[in-house]
């Protein structure tokens, strides 16, 4: 089972590391759903944590839909996240249609060179999912797919989960459940949709609130709870 938490500052990565979490997903503006963060931040971060950091990149948040020129402020973005030592990047893109951009997959994923991808949350606007998973399940480069299975939080969406889990049972995609998570229930859901990936957020932040610290204990309670999970 693994524990992906955001991290937004040095201070995030730290806490997440020593309570529990097995993977960060490094952001900036996360009240807009995470930005590409500094690249001075990306290199503090995979230099003072161990545990895997994969960087979001996406220029705005008016849209998954890239023109040229935001297809190329990503791909320098992601050269300088390669040199920075980072394990993966986190990114997403649609066509007017509502489809995924291939183009733009296949103009950026051969430089982010041996790093893992996730496809994110740009997944949850796709009206057909599964046709989604086939269309990435091309491309090897990616390894997870971070979704809520829908428009609704992830725990009101077990079915669709757990059928997101079986439609990439077998095959290297992973299905990392996010959005709307607590700890609360936490084993059961993944018990439903036989997730083995969960990313938290606000839920593991003092208050709930996504501009406040990581709470320690409730961290470490999550984590607990999903490491012990039989």
């Amino acid at each position: 089972m693994i524990l992906e938490v955001i991290a937004t500052c040095v201070d995030d990565a730290l806490a997440a590391e020593a309570n529990g979490a097995d993977r960060l997903e490094l952001i900036t503006a996360i009240t807009e759903g995470g930005l590409t963060p500094g690249i001075g931040l990306v290199k503090q971060v995979v230099r003072t944590v161990r545990i895997p950091v994969f960087v979001m990149v996406r220029p705005h948040s008016r849209s998954f839909v890239y023109p040229e020129h935001d297809i190329e402020t990503m791909a320098f973005e992601i050269n300088a996240i390669v040199q920075a030592g980072a394990a993966g990047i986190v990114l997403g893109a649609l066509t007017r249609a509502g489809k995924i951009d291939e183009a733009a997959l296949e103009r950026l994923l051969p430089l982010a060179e041996v790093l893992q991808v996730t496809f994110h949350r740009a997944f949850d606007e796709l009206g057909d999912q599964h046709e989604a998973l086939q269309v990435l399940m091309k491309y090897p480069q990616i390894t997870r797919v971070l979704t809520s299975a829908g428009p609704r939080p992830a725990m009101e969406s077990t079915l669709e989960m757990a059928r997101l889990v079986a439609a990439t049972s077998g095959c290297d995609l992973k299905i990392v459940a996010g959005s709307g998570l607590a700890a609360e229930g936490i084993t059961d859901f993944m018990r439903r949709t036989g997730v083995q990936e969960v990313h938290f957020g606000s839920a593991v932040r003092y208050g709930k609130s996504s501009l406040s610290p990581i709470d320690p204990s409730v961290l470490r309670m999550l984590a607990d709870l999903v490491h012990d999970r039989k």
